[in-house]
Formats: C-alpha cells, structure tokens, sequence
C-alpha cells in the first residue's frame, strides 16, 4: 500500500520515473515531471511542485539524520 509520499510501482512504471528516484518522495515527482514536461521545463511554470518536492526530501534527510544520530548514541552508551 502506497503513502501519500509514495507511489506504487505500477505509477512509476507507467511515469517512467527511474529507479534511482524512487524512494518516500516518489508520489510528488510525478506531478512535478507532468508539469515539467508540460511547461518545456520553462522552471518557474512548477515553482509550487518543485517546492513541495525539495520539501519532502529535505524532512526525509532531517528523519535519517535524527535516526542515525541516535544510532550513534545508543552505540556510543553500548561502547561505554
């Protein structure tokens, strides 16, 4: 089951997006290639979807940094 974040496989398939883009943000890239290929990538017709993009996978490195420092911690407290 796909998140509001994320699309299912069959929606990247068939928007081609590839696989290195495929990752918890993948559901708004799609809009933002749509308008994109829309605008003849013309950067400020998407401003909006972009923002929303860049948006999320910024809060997703902020949850994998938060994630790894704690990571660290428990290993540092284990260590001691």
């Amino acid at each position: 089951m796909a998140s509001s974040t994320t699309a299912s496989q069959e929606e990247l398939k068939a928007n081609s997006v590839p696989l290195a883009w495929r990752d918890g943000c993948s559901a708004l890239l799609i809009p933002l290639n749509v308008c994109r290929k829309k605008s003849l990538y013309k950067s400020w017709e998407c401003d909006h979807e972009r923002h929303v993009y860049e948006k999320c996978q910024y809060d997703d490195y902020v949850r994998r940094m938060k994630e790894l420092s704690k990571q660290k911690l428990a290993a540092a407290e284990e260590a001691s």
